[in-house]
């Protein structure tokens, strides 16, 4: 892991209990050395490391979110190792070998992660990239199969590490049980004359045995090895088998050397990889760091902190800001936390924090510390907002933890402190002093503490201080520069709120929670008799002051939950609104309809009472043409007056006319009311005249002429045809049911590309405005030509839904069918 740059100097680490935090930090680490580096750690004043830090975190963290398992429990240091396997000659135990490839087992499942990221992630984590980026151009998966296939997990060797170990084995077998059975015919031959202590063979020394009983060893030739704790049984080596066990011995020796061969071998492959086994254990190092880091950010809800520019106008702000120590503490009680909120600018840097005691006046300094070097460790802080200026030191006199009972510091050992302190202290500290003045006389200790306030007022340090006395609070009411706040206490119950409030002092309240404690009220009455008047009169009016504050508070719960009501209110009036819109609406359809409808059938019958056949026909074809034309204007007008009120088409146009569409931009694709078709803005000539293309021809309208803008460029909605545009604005329109006299089929045989796609064009018109669900184009079959350009030609049109090759007996490859939408 590589030294944190630029370490804090001094941030009084035990008193702020940082160590304590780092064993937290630390338990949600996998391995040795993910602990390690959490115990270590250090806040930094390297605001580009401090950066790439916590980008690095939050880029974990939206990792973890993906519930990713990130194998980090064989991370180990590998340098003694790999330095090892680098000698030759030298080769790893089976131990250091089984180590060495768990580690790299877990470097490759890195690796894959950061080659595959989640789908959601690409492109997202850009640090991590960085970070792994040395890994990327190697691959260690041969070196991990060729290890995995030649070790067990135990660490011993395969018999198929290699052929000449896998042959020796099956001849130790072998020899094994040639061994066995002579011992067996043996321990035969003396059973019957019990001479055998127990029918079993044993190994002593890597040699085959048999035990027998003491006064017996006599009647068997062979080579003693042993004899039994109670010296009643001898192990003994029979003749005829001693050259059996000579030739195992010797298949033993060359099993071993065999396997130093196999490890030397291991070693070799090891070394060879050695610098990006490093390499990758360094990365995981670092992995770890972040996973223990964006672990403990999810489990506390914690935010990446900001740190201000020194160019800028600098600030401390914590909102909703919890001690995670204390916090932990909490949970496992059953608890909750009250969280604080502060904020300092660079004009106003002091805060004088007064009140009650067990208030939390020491919780709000040590939190305002520990989220400091936290938030300067590259950690996440447990805060709902959190800036900081870049503190160079952490300066803090507080006395001991309140778990430690009545065991405060003495008088001198706080001034020595002080005095270190003040010698540190600059613009870029962090100064925390708890209890200022006090463990002297009230008057004497008073006295320094307003001249130890203003002291670091003047060196311009950021300071925090937590009072009983008076002065202190006047001071900060009086000094420019300076906050007080005060900490929270029911005086009902005798508890604390922990609530910090800013701009005004507290009330320590001592005489007034001895009274409801119990303390007798004649010495109660005799307290508040030797408290000057001008005491008295401060602890009235802060008391009264608070209680202000408290209805004040109250007031603005109950004037949220007010707007929230009125919000609510408004939103559902505005949708019985827009109900009772849409129900206006489809009224108006039905009136419109009907007139359509009425107007149709006047205009049939007065074809019919035609005598003469071939004007009845060509009047039936016009006032068909006519119904046709007169339907699609209502609809578009209908669309313009009624519904493009509603949706805002021309709002903003004090004088937008609903038939006239107002905004029109190069670019935009709007429909044509002479020609029914979409055209594409190519550019404005002048006020009411747009230049409009139609596929390849271009020509010039006027804006009466545009019904409407179906499609703007930067709404980025798909292409609709004009029925789905009129029906999504919620306007219901019906086309006319099919023509009887509208012939469905169009012969384009003989034709060129060009007049082919001109007569199918007005066709497809025609066929819309009929109400024909479908058409069939029959272009012949020749060389596919005219074929293919008319059936890409139908793909692209906006009034076709589909298009397909009829039967063979309908036409086959010589036709295309069309569906249109309706």
């Amino acid at each position: 892991m590589n030294p944190i740059p630029s370490p804090v100097g001094d941030c009084s680490a035990a008193t702020l209990e940082w160590p304590r935090f780092l064993e937290l930090l630390a338990g949600y680490s996998h391995s040795l050395v993910g602990r390690q580096w959490a115990v270590a750690l250090q806040p930094s004043t390297d605001v580009e490391w401090l950066r790439r830090e916590h980008a690095l975190v939050g880029e974990m963290r939206r990792l973890l979110a993906q519930h990713l398992s990130i194998a980090l429990g064989s991370l180990f240091d590998p340098t003694t190792l790999l330095d090892k396997s680098r000698i030759e000659g030298a080769a790893l135990e089976p131990e250091e070998i089984r180590d060495v490839l768990n580690l790299v087992d877990d470097v490759t499942a890195w690796q894959a992660v950061m080659e595959t990221p989640p789908v959601a992630l690409d492109g997202e984590l850009p640090e991590l990239t960085s970070l792994s980026a040395p890994l990327m151009d190697s691959d260690l998966r041969p070196l991990v199969q060729s290890l995995r296939s030649r070790m067990l997990p135990d660490g011993s060797l395969a018999d198929n590490a290699s052929p000449n170990l896998n042959r020796i084995r099956r001849e130790i077998e072998r020899q094994q049980r040639q061994i066995e059975q002579s011992l067996r015919q043996t321990m035969r031959r003396l059973s019957e004359g019990g001479g055998v202590q127990d029918e079993l063979i044993t190994i002593r020394g890597e040699r085959f045995v048999i035990p027998i009983k003491t006064e017996s060893k006599r009647r068997i030739p062979g080579v003693v090895h042993g004899a039994s704790s109670s010296g009643q049984t001898v192990y003994i080596e029979p003749l005829e088998t001693i050259e059996q066990n000579n030739e195992l011995v010797r298949l033993y020796e060359e099993e071993q050397a065999e396997i130093h061969r196999i490890f030397l071998a291991m070693t070799r492959q090891i070394g060879l990889q050695s610098r990006v086994i490093g390499e990758g254990a360094a990365i995981l190092t670092v992995v770890e760091s972040l996973v223990i880091r964006g672990r403990f950010a999810d489990d506390f809800q914690c935010i990446r902190p900001r740190f201000g520019d020194p160019a800028e106008l600098l600030e401390l702000r914590l909102v909703q800001a919890r001690h995670p120590l204390l916090e932990t503490r909490l949970r496992k009680a059953g608890g909750s936390i009250v969280p604080i909120s502060i904020q300092l600018t660079s004009d106003e840097r002091q805060l004088i924090i007064s009140g009650p005691n067990t208030g939390g006046k020491t919780v709000g300094l040590k939190t305002t510390g520990l989220l400091g070097i936290m938030a300067q460790a590259g950690i996440p802080v447990p805060a709902e907002e959190a800036v900081f200026p870049l503190f160079h030191e952490f300066l803090a006199d507080i006395g001991d933890s309140q778990s430690i009972e009545q065991n405060l510091s003495t008088f001198s050992a706080h001034i020595v402190n002080l005095n270190r302190i003040a010698g540190l202290a600059g613009p870029d500290s962090l100064v925390l002093l708890d209890e200022l003045g006090s463990a002297t006389d009230p008057e004497e200790g008073a006295a320094l503490a307003v001249a130890i306030a203003e002291h670091f007022l003047h060196t311009r340090a950021w300071c925090l201080i937590s009072t009983h006395h008076t002065s202190l609070k006047v001071y900060a009411a009086n000094t420019p520069g300076v906050i007080n706040a005060a900490v929270g206490f029911n005086e009902q119950t005798l508890a604390p709120t922990y609530e910090l409030r800013q701009g005004v002092p507290g009330a320590s309240a001592g005489i007034n929670i001895a009274g409801r404690l119990g303390l007798n009220s004649e010495i109660i009455d005799s307290a508040r008799s030797r408290l000057n008047t001008q005491t008295q009169d401060i602890g009235r009016f802060l008391d009264q002051l608070h209680a202000q504050l408290e209805s004040i508070t109250s007031e603005r719960a109950a004037l949220r939950i007010r707007e929230q009501e009125v919000a609510r209110e408004k939103n559902r009036l505005e949708v019985e609104g827009l109900k009772e819109w849409r129900t206006k609406v489809r009224d108006m359809e039905v009136k419109l309809q009907s007139l359509l409808k009425d107007f149709e059938y006047q205009m049939r019958e007065t074809v019919r009472a035609v005598d003469d056949r071939a004007a009845q026909q060509k009047l039936s074809k016009d006032a068909e043409r006519r119904i046709a034309k007169l339907r699609r204007e209502f609809s578009e007008q209908f669309n313009s007056s009624v519904v493009a009120a509603h949706t805002g088409a021309d709002r903003g146009d004090s004088h937008a006319q609903p038939h006239i569409v107002k905004h029109v931009a190069a670019g935009d694709s709007v429909k044509l009311k002479s020609l029914g078709k979409t055209a594409v803005v190519q550019r404005q000539v002048d006020d009411n005249i747009f230049e409009v293309a139609i596929g390849l021809m271009k020509m010039r309208v006027n804006r009466e002429d545009i019904a409407e803008v179906v499609r703007n460029p930067q709404t980025s909605q798909p292409t609709m045809s004009p029925l789905q545009a009129a029906r999504k604005r919620g306007v219901s329109i019906s086309v006319a049911e099919p023509d009887e006299n509208m012939n469905w089929e169009l012969n384009v045989i003989g034709r060129n590309v060009d007049e082919a796609t001109d007569e199918v064009q007005k066709f497809l018109d025609r066929a819309f405005l009929a109400g024909l669900p479908r058409v069939r184009i029959v272009h012949g079959t020749g060389m596919g030509i005219l074929r293919k350009a008319l059936r890409a030609y139908l793909q692209r049109h906006p009034q076709v839904a589909t298009v397909s090759e009829p039967p063979h007996n309908e036409g086959g490859a010589g036709a295309t069918v069309a569906e249109l939408k309706l």
